[in-house]
């Protein structure tokens, strides 16, 4: 693995050169000791990528930048949620990875239309009305109880009336967003890198859904559960959903496991599963699901967790990461398609001749 700097144009040695120099000034002329940190914040802030070009995620390096931005994205959601009509198995709540991060899309109100957007390229929340209105705020290391109430004093000062419940979902514990100052943690080098992972994933995840004719929802980030997804469906009605989510209610599970899925896609771990990576499940999930063949040979399939998984760091070593990703994507849809009888005659269909 090599950082991103040193693959770059030696950037990474001359700025060690560079440090080397200001401690030996700073002994001989007392020079200000803000240069020196800063230059070694610069070295701790290089990111790491592989060979191939995708960058490295560590979740036990990463987690407390991740858990931040992660309730920073539910209040951002929950707003949608609220401004929103509700849409089936609740896709009107998501989020879209972005040129410059993650974004609501349009949202409307009273007046208009509005959006909110992460900025993760330049460490900013864009608040834009289609009145011509736009307002900024800056992302740093702050408290989540901080983020909420100037995100919600913006809002109201742009006119957005808007209230939400002020509590986490599928988190435990559900510290209230405006009482968390316990999450404050932000890394412009991590939160830019899962971004970059997250737009590599989305054109992948778009490419894999181009090939079902079925319902299907649009390739989205759940700001729940903080992870990029996409489900087609079967065509047929599930059982009732008997599972349960931290803060969650079961009718709105209910409601989005109402018909047959198969759905995959990427999160970044948690404390469960602390480490990145690609996922695949079906529900209902028939007996033998679990033991079919599935690509590449090395994904595999947890009872603890009941899906398929593909780990994060194997990507990093491959020279096609896109081409792994689509075996591991096609094979556990068939393998939901498979043993679930699904009618794949009737729902898949190959487009690509229409790009020529």
């Amino acid at each position: 693995m090599i950082s991103e700097d040193k693959a770059g144009s030696q950037d990474y040695k001359s700025t060690l050169i560079v440090v080397s120099r200001f401690q030996w000034k700073r002994q001989s002329e007392n020079c200000k000791s803000t240069s020196i940190l800063w230059f070694l914040k610069k070295v701790k802030n290089m990111k790491s990528i592989s060979e191939n070009g995708w960058p490295e995620l560590n979740f036990e390096a990463f987690k407390d930048t991740l858990e931040t931005v992660h309730l920073w994205t539910q209040i951002v959601g929950k707003i949608r949620l609220r401004k929103t009509p509700w849409i089936n198995h609740s896709w009107h709540v998501t989020l879209k990875v972005s040129p410059l991060g993650l974004t609501t899309g349009s949202i409307p109100f009273e007046n208009g239309m509005f959006e909110i957007e992460f900025d993760f390229i330049n460490d900013l929340v864009l608040i834009t009305l289609s009145s011509g209105k736009i307002e900024k705020m800056q992302l740093y290391a702050r408290t989540v109880s901080d983020f909420y109430q100037e995100l919600m004093g913006k809002l109201k000062d742009l006119g957005v009336d808007v209230g939400i419940y002020a509590a986490p979902n599928e988190i435990e514990p559900a510290i209230r967003f405006d009482q968390d100052v316990i999450h404050r943690s932000y890394v412009h080098s991590q939160i830019h890198s899962f971004w970059e992972i997250l737009v590599r994933v989305n054109n992948i995840f778009t490419e894999f859904r181009a090939g079902f004719i079925g319902k299907c929802s649009p390739v989205h980030f759940f700001w729940g559960g903080f992870d990029l997804a996409v489900t087609r469906f079967s065509g047929r009605t599930a059982p009732k959903y008997p599972g349960s989510v931290p803060n969650i209610p079961a009718r709105v599970m209910q409601e989005a496991y109402s018909h047959e899925v198969s759905s995959c896609g990427f999160w970044p771990g948690n404390a469960q599963y602390p480490q990145a990576a690609f996922y695949s499940y079906c529900y209902p999930t028939p007996d033998d699901f679990g033991s079919q063949p599935i690509m590449p040979k090395e994904a595999f399939f947890s009872k603890d967790l009941g899906e398929f998984l593909l780990n994060y760091d194997v990507v990093l070593d491959v020279a096609d990461p896109a081409g792994i990703i689509l075996q591991f994507l096609q094979s556990t849809y068939e393998a939901a398609a498979l043993t679930g009888h699904w009618d794949r005659s009737s729902l898949e269909e190959d487009f690509s001749s229409m790009e020529k």
